[in-house]
Protein backbone atom coordinates (compact mmCIF):
# COMPACT_ATOMS: atom_id res chain seq x y z
CA UNK A 1 0.00 0.00 0.00
CA UNK A 2 1.22 3.59 -0.91
CA UNK A 3 0.70 5.76 1.82
CA UNK A 4 0.78 9.62 2.05
CA UNK A 5 1.90 11.40 5.75
CA UNK A 6 1.59 14.35 6.65
CA UNK A 7 3.18 15.55 9.59
CA UNK A 8 5.72 12.57 9.17
CA UNK A 9 8.52 13.97 10.60
CA UNK A 10 6.75 14.94 13.85
CA UNK A 11 6.56 13.20 17.35
CA UNK A 12 3.77 10.92 16.28
CA UNK A 13 4.52 10.68 12.63
CA UNK A 14 7.58 9.65 12.19
CA UNK A 15 6.81 6.84 14.46
CA UNK A 16 3.93 6.03 11.97
CA UNK A 17 6.33 6.43 8.65
CA UNK A 18 9.18 3.63 10.48
CA UNK A 19 5.77 1.22 11.29
CA UNK A 20 4.52 1.59 7.77
CA UNK A 21 7.77 1.12 6.21
CA UNK A 22 8.76 -1.90 8.43
CA UNK A 23 5.40 -3.23 7.39
CA UNK A 24 6.16 -3.33 3.89
CA UNK A 25 4.03 -0.38 2.85
CA UNK A 26 5.39 2.49 0.55
CA UNK A 27 5.68 6.14 2.44
CA UNK A 28 5.31 9.52 0.57
CA UNK A 29 5.73 12.08 3.67
CA UNK A 30 5.99 15.53 3.92
CA UNK A 31 8.90 17.69 4.85
CA UNK A 32 8.95 21.34 5.08
CA UNK A 33 12.59 21.52 5.09
CA UNK A 34 16.19 20.00 3.78
CA UNK A 35 17.35 18.31 7.42
CA UNK A 36 13.40 17.17 7.70
CA UNK A 37 14.24 15.64 4.45
CA UNK A 38 17.12 13.83 5.34
CA UNK A 39 15.24 12.58 8.30
CA UNK A 40 12.81 11.06 6.34
CA UNK A 41 15.02 9.66 3.48
CA UNK A 42 16.58 8.05 5.84
CA UNK A 43 13.52 6.18 7.66
CA UNK A 44 13.11 4.49 4.01
CA UNK A 45 10.34 7.03 2.68
CA UNK A 46 9.99 8.98 -0.68
CA UNK A 47 9.91 13.42 0.08
CA UNK A 48 7.37 15.51 -0.64
CA UNK A 49 8.78 19.31 -0.14
CA UNK A 50 6.12 20.88 0.77
CA UNK A 51 4.27 22.47 3.84
CA UNK A 52 0.66 22.60 5.16
CA UNK A 53 0.13 26.09 3.16
CA UNK A 54 0.63 24.26 -0.45
CA UNK A 55 -2.78 22.48 -0.80
CA UNK A 56 -2.40 22.06 -4.42
CA UNK A 57 0.26 19.71 -3.68
CA UNK A 58 -1.03 18.31 -0.71
CA UNK A 59 -4.25 17.33 -2.72
CA UNK A 60 -1.85 15.75 -6.05
CA UNK A 61 -0.20 13.89 -3.31
CA UNK A 62 -3.70 12.33 -1.57
CA UNK A 63 -4.84 11.73 -5.13
CA UNK A 64 -1.92 9.79 -6.07
CA UNK A 65 -1.52 7.63 -2.80
CA UNK A 66 -3.82 4.71 -1.86
CA UNK A 67 -4.32 5.45 1.30
CA UNK A 68 -3.62 9.24 3.80
CA UNK A 69 -2.75 9.46 6.95
CA UNK A 70 -3.21 13.12 8.45
CA UNK A 71 -0.82 13.29 11.55
CA UNK A 72 0.12 16.99 11.38
CA UNK A 73 -0.95 20.04 12.98
CA UNK A 74 0.68 23.08 13.87
CA UNK A 75 0.86 23.71 18.12
CA UNK A 76 0.67 27.14 18.46
CA UNK A 77 -1.36 28.02 21.86
CA UNK A 78 -1.14 31.44 21.03
CA UNK A 79 -2.81 31.40 18.18
CA UNK A 80 -4.69 28.05 18.40
CA UNK A 81 -7.98 28.66 16.65
CA UNK A 82 -6.08 29.47 13.50
CA UNK A 83 -4.19 25.97 13.83
CA UNK A 84 -7.61 24.73 14.09
CA UNK A 85 -8.71 26.48 10.75
CA UNK A 86 -5.53 25.94 8.76
CA UNK A 87 -6.12 21.95 9.49
CA UNK A 88 -9.84 21.84 9.40
CA UNK A 89 -9.02 23.69 5.64
CA UNK A 90 -6.34 20.96 4.68
CA UNK A 91 -8.20 17.98 6.28
CA UNK A 92 -11.55 18.64 3.51
CA UNK A 93 -8.62 19.46 0.96
CA UNK A 94 -7.47 15.82 1.10
CA UNK A 95 -10.79 14.62 1.27
CA UNK A 96 -11.84 16.28 -1.32
CA UNK A 97 -8.65 14.34 -3.20
CA UNK A 98 -9.70 11.03 -2.31
CA UNK A 99 -13.90 11.77 -3.28
CA UNK A 100 -15.11 9.02 -5.64
CA UNK A 101 -12.57 6.61 -4.73
CA UNK A 102 -12.54 3.70 -1.59
CA UNK A 103 -9.19 5.25 -0.19
CA UNK A 104 -9.41 6.02 3.07
CA UNK A 105 -8.22 9.04 4.90
CA UNK A 106 -7.04 8.80 8.72
CA UNK A 107 -6.98 12.17 10.38
CA UNK A 108 -5.58 12.78 13.74
CA UNK A 109 -7.21 14.52 16.75
CA UNK A 110 -7.44 14.65 20.54
CA UNK A 111 -9.62 13.81 23.75
CA UNK A 112 -10.04 17.36 25.00
CA UNK A 113 -13.65 18.10 25.43
CA UNK A 114 -14.90 14.10 25.66
CA UNK A 115 -16.56 13.17 28.57
CA UNK A 116 -15.30 10.64 31.58
CA UNK A 117 -15.06 7.68 29.93
CA UNK A 118 -16.29 7.95 26.84
CA UNK A 119 -15.81 4.87 23.75
CA UNK A 120 -15.54 5.47 20.33
CA UNK A 121 -18.82 6.18 19.35
CA UNK A 122 -19.27 9.03 21.36
CA UNK A 123 -18.99 12.48 20.13
CA UNK A 124 -16.48 15.48 21.32
CA UNK A 125 -18.26 18.70 22.79
CA UNK A 126 -19.34 20.70 20.06
CA UNK A 127 -17.86 23.58 21.37
CA UNK A 128 -14.47 21.86 21.23
CA UNK A 129 -11.97 24.15 19.48
CA UNK A 130 -10.59 21.54 17.63
CA UNK A 131 -12.27 20.62 14.39
CA UNK A 132 -10.16 17.97 13.29
CA UNK A 133 -12.68 15.12 13.93
CA UNK A 134 -15.95 17.78 12.79
CA UNK A 135 -14.02 18.34 9.50
CA UNK A 136 -13.16 13.79 9.19
CA UNK A 137 -17.17 13.65 9.75
CA UNK A 138 -18.20 15.92 6.99
CA UNK A 139 -15.29 14.52 4.72
CA UNK A 140 -17.33 11.11 5.54
CA UNK A 141 -20.65 12.26 5.16
CA UNK A 142 -19.60 13.18 1.23
CA UNK A 143 -19.00 9.46 0.74
CA UNK A 144 -15.04 8.99 1.68
CA UNK A 145 -13.93 6.52 3.89
CA UNK A 146 -12.61 9.17 6.40
CA UNK A 147 -11.65 8.30 9.71
CA UNK A 148 -10.32 9.99 13.34
CA UNK A 149 -7.55 8.31 15.18
CA UNK A 150 -7.79 10.32 18.82
CA UNK A 151 -4.98 10.61 20.55
CA UNK A 152 -4.39 9.95 24.59
CA UNK A 153 -3.12 13.36 25.94
CA UNK A 154 0.40 12.07 26.34
CA UNK A 155 1.65 10.22 23.88
CA UNK A 156 5.03 9.68 25.62
CA UNK A 157 8.31 8.09 24.91
CA UNK A 158 12.01 9.38 25.60
CA UNK A 159 12.54 12.45 23.48
CA UNK A 160 8.88 13.60 24.42
CA UNK A 161 7.98 17.23 23.95
CA UNK A 162 4.54 17.45 24.10
CA UNK A 163 2.74 17.92 27.22
CA UNK A 164 4.47 16.15 29.72
CA UNK A 165 7.90 17.83 29.25
CA UNK A 166 5.68 21.65 29.51
CA UNK A 167 5.07 20.21 33.35
CA UNK A 168 8.94 19.12 33.77
CA UNK A 169 9.72 22.77 32.56
CA UNK A 170 6.80 24.19 34.31
CA UNK A 171 8.17 22.07 37.64
CA UNK A 172 11.44 23.15 37.30
CA UNK A 173 10.98 27.01 36.61
CA UNK A 174 8.33 27.00 39.96
CA UNK A 175 10.52 24.81 42.49
CA UNK A 176 7.80 22.42 42.74
CA UNK A 177 5.77 19.36 40.55
CA UNK A 178 2.19 20.72 41.12
CA UNK A 179 -1.45 19.76 40.63
CA UNK A 180 -4.42 21.58 40.06
CA UNK A 181 -5.91 22.16 43.66
CA UNK A 182 -9.37 20.77 44.90
CA UNK A 183 -9.34 18.58 40.97
CA UNK A 184 -9.21 14.99 41.08
CA UNK A 185 -8.73 14.51 37.01
CA UNK A 186 -7.31 11.59 35.37
CA UNK A 187 -5.26 11.62 32.00
CA UNK A 188 -4.93 9.05 29.84
CA UNK A 189 -1.53 8.12 27.67
CA UNK A 190 -0.23 6.15 25.02
CA UNK A 191 3.57 5.23 23.98
CA UNK A 192 4.23 6.70 20.82
CA UNK A 193 5.33 3.75 19.08
CA UNK A 194 1.95 2.21 20.35
CA UNK A 195 -0.24 4.57 19.00
CA UNK A 196 1.91 4.04 15.44
CA UNK A 197 0.59 0.54 15.21
CA UNK A 198 -3.00 1.65 15.13
CA UNK A 199 -3.10 3.68 12.45
CA UNK A 200 -1.37 0.94 10.73
CA UNK A 201 -3.57 -1.85 11.62
CA UNK A 202 -6.82 0.35 10.64
CA UNK A 203 -5.62 0.91 7.53
CA UNK A 204 -4.54 -2.82 6.97
CA UNK A 205 -8.17 -3.66 8.48
CA UNK A 206 -9.96 -1.46 6.33
CA UNK A 207 -10.73 1.94 8.30
CA UNK A 208 -14.58 0.18 8.58
CA UNK A 209 -14.64 2.11 11.96
CA UNK A 210 -15.31 5.99 12.34
CA UNK A 211 -13.00 6.28 15.54
CA UNK A 212 -10.22 5.02 16.94
CA UNK A 213 -8.99 5.59 20.60
CA UNK A 214 -5.22 5.35 20.34
CA UNK A 215 -5.13 4.74 23.97
CA UNK A 216 -3.01 2.68 26.40
CA UNK A 217 -3.50 3.85 29.99
CA UNK A 218 -7.01 4.77 30.08
CA UNK A 219 -6.71 6.89 33.54
CA UNK A 220 -3.80 7.88 35.14
CA UNK A 221 -4.51 10.12 38.27
CA UNK A 222 -3.17 13.88 37.30
CA UNK A 223 -1.33 13.50 41.03
CA UNK A 224 0.51 10.68 40.17
CA UNK A 225 1.58 12.29 37.32
CA UNK A 226 2.91 15.27 39.30
CA UNK A 227 4.24 13.11 41.97
CA UNK A 228 6.65 11.02 39.81
CA UNK A 229 8.06 14.56 38.12
CA UNK A 230 8.63 15.75 41.60
CA UNK A 231 9.99 12.62 42.61
CA UNK A 232 12.63 12.38 39.37
CA UNK A 233 13.61 16.05 39.61
CA UNK A 234 13.89 15.95 43.80
CA UNK A 235 10.71 18.70 44.04
CA UNK A 236 8.11 18.64 47.01
CA UNK A 237 4.61 18.15 45.03
CA UNK A 238 2.02 20.02 46.46
CA UNK A 239 -1.07 20.93 45.06
CA UNK A 240 -1.98 24.95 43.40
CA UNK A 241 -4.16 27.48 42.30
CA UNK A 242 -4.62 27.87 38.28
CA UNK A 243 -2.69 30.29 38.28
CA UNK A 244 0.44 28.27 38.59
CA UNK A 245 0.07 26.58 35.18
CA UNK A 246 -1.19 29.76 33.45
CA UNK A 247 -2.61 29.03 29.90
CA UNK A 248 -1.73 25.44 30.65
CA UNK A 249 -4.68 25.02 33.20
CA UNK A 250 -7.31 24.09 31.53
CA UNK A 251 -5.31 20.83 30.20
CA UNK A 252 -3.80 20.07 33.56
CA UNK A 253 -7.81 20.35 35.02
CA UNK A 254 -9.24 18.71 32.38
CA UNK A 255 -10.28 15.19 32.61
CA UNK A 256 -9.31 12.84 29.31
CA UNK A 257 -10.10 9.49 30.33
CA UNK A 258 -11.75 7.47 27.83
CA UNK A 259 -12.21 3.52 26.97
CA UNK A 260 -10.28 2.17 24.20
CA UNK A 261 -12.12 -1.38 24.29
CA UNK A 262 -13.39 -1.06 21.14
CA UNK A 263 -9.99 -0.47 19.13
CA UNK A 264 -8.26 -3.39 21.12
CA UNK A 265 -11.03 -5.83 19.73
CA UNK A 266 -11.62 -4.48 16.63
CA UNK A 267 -7.72 -4.04 15.50
CA UNK A 268 -6.51 -7.10 17.75
CA UNK A 269 -4.22 -4.18 19.01
CA UNK A 270 -2.51 -4.49 22.54
CA UNK A 271 -0.19 -1.73 23.62
CA UNK A 272 3.25 -3.49 24.68
CA UNK A 273 5.29 -0.45 25.11
CA UNK A 274 6.11 0.93 28.46
CA UNK A 275 2.78 2.74 30.45
CA UNK A 276 3.07 6.48 30.97
CA UNK A 277 4.04 6.39 35.05
CA UNK A 278 6.74 4.05 33.95
CA UNK A 279 8.35 6.21 31.54
CA UNK A 280 8.36 8.69 33.59
CA UNK A 281 10.03 7.01 36.38
CA UNK A 282 13.40 6.70 33.90
CA UNK A 283 16.00 9.12 34.36
CA UNK A 284 16.25 9.28 30.80
CA UNK A 285 12.74 11.35 30.40
CA UNK A 286 14.46 14.38 31.51
CA UNK A 287 17.59 14.11 30.09
CA UNK A 288 16.92 13.48 26.23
Amino acid sequence: MHVFVTGATGWVGSAVVHELVSAGHEVTGLARSESKAAQLSAAGARVLHATLEDISTLTAAAKSADAVIHTAFNHDFTNFQASCAQDKHVIEALGEALAGSTRPLLVTSGLLGMQRGATEDDLPHPGSPRLSEAAARSVARRGVKAATVRLAPSVHGIGDYGFIPMLVRLACEKGVSAYLDGVENCWSGVHRLDAARVYRLALEEGVTQPVYHAVADEAVPFKAIAEVIGRQLGLPVESRGREHFGWFAHFAGADMTVSSQKTRDILGWAPTSPSLLADLDRREYYTA
